[in-house]
């Protein structure tokens, strides 16, 4: 059994140094992601991309500042629809903000990644039970195909799935790792660490660096993963909004130019 000790190539506690530097790729992830290892499940109208809806619920705008991205996501997703977009401060004349959050992304500094031996690989035939797990303990959306986006591992207890991991965004030399939860029944054993050091192991295997994200609020989660070797990277913000109504788009034509 190998361990391994990664350590991330740049500094993950503040920005990035220098006043030219370039955005990280990680500050638009959906983005990178959906152009990159995943552009085979993109959905996408120019400057706009989403995953199929049974697969996840991002979207994603190649640049949150420019007003021709929205204008792409808006005939992407249809006119008076709720999508969630991550990486965005405000948003334009005529679309609605539903719901935003605050939110953290941490990333893989000195994590301890070895494979589980109990744990199984999960797949579509696992998606009814791991849809029941979801629902039970909530880590995050979870739909019927989103076991298209990468590895699923779970650990069972007499046959009865009780603790799961997997990986969710892939933007170019990274993955996210997702889907991390336990059966309170089973809470207190470490099944959620043994998973998440196995996803991270196939993860470092391939040659990407592992990260995740978990709401602010969610403080025991976060103790949990800087103690086995996550750094904060950035505060996030996911936001839920309401693409501008058919109406509203016909009544300025003119932006339409």
């Amino acid at each position: 059994m190998s361990t391994s000790i990664h350590r991330a190539p740049y500094p993950t506690s503040g920005p990035l140094p220098g006043p030219a530097a370039a955005p990280h790729l990680l500050d638009n992830a959906a983005w990178a992601a959906l152009t990159g290892p995943h552009a085979h499940l993109a959905e996408r109208v120019g400057r706009a991309a989403r995953y199929p809806v049974d697969v996840s619920p991002f979207t994603a705008l190649a640049d949150p500042d420019d007003p021709r991205a929205w204008d792409d996501l808006a005939a992407l997703v249809g006119p008076g629809t709720v999508t969630p977009v991550t990486g965005i401060r405000t948003v334009p004349a005529g679309w609605e903000t539903v719901q935003n959050g605050e939110g953290v992304q941490l990333v893989d500094t000195a994590l301890y990644a070895e494979p589980a031996p109990e744990a199984v690989r999960l797949g579509p035939a696992d998606v009814p039970e791991i849809l029941a797990l979801i629902a039970l303990t909530e880590p995050g959306p979870f739909l019927p195909r989103t076991v298209e986006l990468g590895t699923y591992l779970g650990i069972r207890d007499g046959g009865r799935l009780i603790a799961l991991a997997g990986e969710r965004l892939r933007p170019p030399g990274w993955t996210e790792i997702s889907a991390v939860c336990t059966h309170p029944d089973h809470r207190g054993r470490g099944l959620a660490t043994r998973l998440v050091r196995a996803v991270a192991a196939g993860i470092r295997e391939r040659g990407d660096t592992p990260f995740l994200h978990a709401a602010a609020s969610n403080t025991g989660a976060i103790r949990l993963y800087e103690s086995i070797g996550f750094t904060l990277r950035r505060r996030t913000r996911f936001v839920l909004v309401r693409t501008p109504h058919a109406e509203e788009e016909a009544a300025r034509p003119e932006e339409k130019a």
